[in-house]
């Protein structure tokens, strides 16, 4: 088990470091570079941009300039904000709350209802319930979540006015009722394509589990059909969904972007656009490594758990 631990760990580790290289280098290597937002400002002359280029380093070798960021990442220094000169960790952890609650729901929604869905078609394969759970699979996967997002405001918001359209909470009401009717929407949004991948995943192993042999085995005992499935079928077909729920982390993020900015929820994403339009680049920097860390965490602890539940992988 001490094997399998370090030889994940430094394959994330080594993972890392070739994000930070392609993240840096492709941040500086933009038309502008780090300074393109000062650029702007009519009152910036050259010879103001040259003497900002040489406080924040901006004139050494780009290699140098790696090493250095690098260097004091590891002690904890993340840089400082154009914007406000705040602390880039002070300013990423104002918006992780949000979400990671963001997240935290609709992983919820997905797993559970795409593994009843998931389930439900496996063991009434063909059925009516089965096709149209795989034409909505399809849908699902095949329409952006930005329209579906736009879809829900339309409905729920400007014509029903039953949920709100955007934000985390109503000003003046920080109540959790408030907070949960604020939530409704986005979660249920960012969960719809998980729930298409997580029920067509979940299908095919519990198809499989059904197959083996320890299956007929239980039924020949004469157990009822539905314990052969909750005892039996469904322990077996969850291990490799837990692999699933690690390599699914990078699109969650990536979903939670388009959502947290179609309903100006106040996260990671919607703060990586706005540091990205003013090309805040040591914050935009900081999400990237952020992001990368939190999606290296997720993917090494679905490892570790799969290799703790089935020990054929870790001593394979």
């Amino acid at each position: 088990m001490r094997g399998f631990l370090l030889n994940r760990l430094s394959q994330s580790l080594i993972l890392l470091l070739i994000v930070s290289v392609i993240g840096f280098l492709v941040l500086n290597l933009l038309p502008g570079g780090p300074l393109a937002q000062f650029g702007l400002d009519p009152s910036m002359t050259q010879d103001d941009l040259e003497r900002l280029k040489e406080q924040l380093g901006l004139n050494r070798p780009l290699l140098i300039q790696y090493f250095d960021w690098a260097w004091r990442l590891l002690q904890g220094d993340w840089g400082h904000s154009f914007r406000d000169g705040a602390p880039v960790l002070a300013v990423i952890g104002r918006h992780v709350p949000a979400t990671l609650l963001l997240m935290g729901t609709s992983t919820a929604i997905a797993i559970a209802i795409g593994t009843w869905i998931g389930i439900r078609g496996a063991t009434h394969r063909y059925s009516l319930f089965d096709y149209m759970a795989t034409v909505g699979a399809m849908v699902a996967l095949s329409i952006p979540t930005f329209w579906f997002g736009l879809v829900g405001i339309y409905i729920f918001s400007l014509q029903l006015g039953w949920l709100p359209a955007g934000n985390m909470y109503t000003i003046g009401d920080g109540s959790v009722l408030n907070y949960l009717h604020h939530l409704i929407m986005p979660s249920i949004v960012l969960s719809l394509v998980h729930v298409a991948i997580w029920s067509r995943y979940m299908r095919s192993a519990t198809l499989d589990a059904i197959g083996q042999d320890f299956v007929k085995t239980a039924r020949a005992k004469g157990l009822s059909e539905r314990r052969v499935i909750m005892k039996h079928v469904v322990g077996n077909a969850l291990l490799p969904m837990i692999t699933l729920a690690g390599v699914q982390l990078p699109s969650i993020l990536t979903g939670a972007l388009v959502t947290e900015t179609v309903f100006t929820w106040p996260g990671m994403g919607r703060l990586f656009l706005d540091s990205l339009g003013y090309s805040d680049y040591p914050v935009v920097m900081g999400l990237l490594m952020f992001s990368a860390i939190l999606v290296i965490l997720g993917n090494l602890i679905a490892d570790i758990a799969v290799a703790i539940v089935d020990p054929r992988i870790r001593l394979g």
